[in-house]
């Protein structure tokens, strides 16, 4: 695994790959899926979206199995292993009111915001007003060179794809990708994952994942370009490939022996 400078994590949401892949209406993702990396057998975890923003940043849904907005988690997250490390990172959710804010207030709906759920990031007002952030603070932090090694992306619940057209996400991420791949956090060894919540089946494999089949695209200067790959993995194998690049423990289901490394998306 090469040892990423950077991580960009952009999670959209709730579309089966099937409806994504060569479909006219979203040709940016589809540009991005022919020039990069693209897995064809990548599936979400559960349903609905919150149990896999869990699974994404801790390896488990912890039992839950709705978008509760009380279902407060006591864990070590990947947040805690990448601080533990000596890297940072920060989470940019767009339409969120203020740092660390607390509830939902459309079009920022918390459900899709895990780091607000555990609460060594929730309770520790200082850890969560830094690290938890508006979306609107990315633009700044690329242009003046302070992005965090870790980057976690939520778009509103429009650009996302949840209550707005696909063509809609496709095109705030032409809008918003550009300036990532242009940053020197990305150009120097850096990895930029697209990947989707749920899809609208129970499609599955690994023996834990069973949320429907869900496009991911693996972009990185250290990246194989062109390529698709038809390894069965998982919200977990993301999730893996993070922690392994970085030598952190594997968490939860991120260590199971049926989860897969991402490691042939890279030369």
């Amino acid at each position: 695994m090469p040892a990423f400078s950077h991580v960009f994590v952009i999670v959209m949401e709730n579309e089966e790959s099937t409806s994504l892949i060569g479909n006219g209406s979203a040709p940016y993702i589809n540009s991005l899926a022919n020039s990069y990396g693209l897995a064809t057998q990548y599936y979400a975890v559960s349903h609905p979206s919150l149990p896999n923003y869990l699974a994404l940043t801790a390896g488990s849904t912890f039992g839950i199995n709705s978008d509760c907005t009380t279902c407060w988690v006591n864990a070590t997250n990947v947040a805690d292993q990448i601080e533990a490390s000596g890297r940072s990172w920060k989470a940019y959710l767009e339409g969120m009111p203020s740092a660390c804010f607390v509830g939902d207030a459309y079009p920022y709906m918390q459900k899709h915001n895990p780091w607000i759920y555990y609460n060594d990031i929730r309770t520790n007002a200082a850890r969560c007003n830094a690290h938890v952030v508006p979306f609107s603070q990315l633009g700044t932090d690329l242009v003046g060179g302070s992005v965090p090694n870790y980057v976690w992306i939520t778009p509103n619940m429009c650009n996302d794809m949840h209550d707005c057209s696909i063509a809609t996400g496709d095109n705030w991420l032409k809008q918003q990708v550009p300036a990532i791949l242009n940053s020197a956090a990305y150009r120097t060894g850096g990895v930029l994952f697209i990947t989707w919540d749920e899809g609208s089946t129970n499609a599955g494999c690994c023996t834990n994942a069973a949320g429907g089949r869900v496009a991911t695209v693996v972009i990185s200067p250290l990246g194989r370009t062109g390529f698709q790959s038809s390894v069965p993995e998982t919200h977990y194998s993301l999730l893996r490939t993070i922690e392994d690049s970085w030598n952190l423990p594997r968490l939860a289901g991120a260590a199971c022996s049926c989860t897969a490394q991402m490691r042939e998306y890279f030369r």
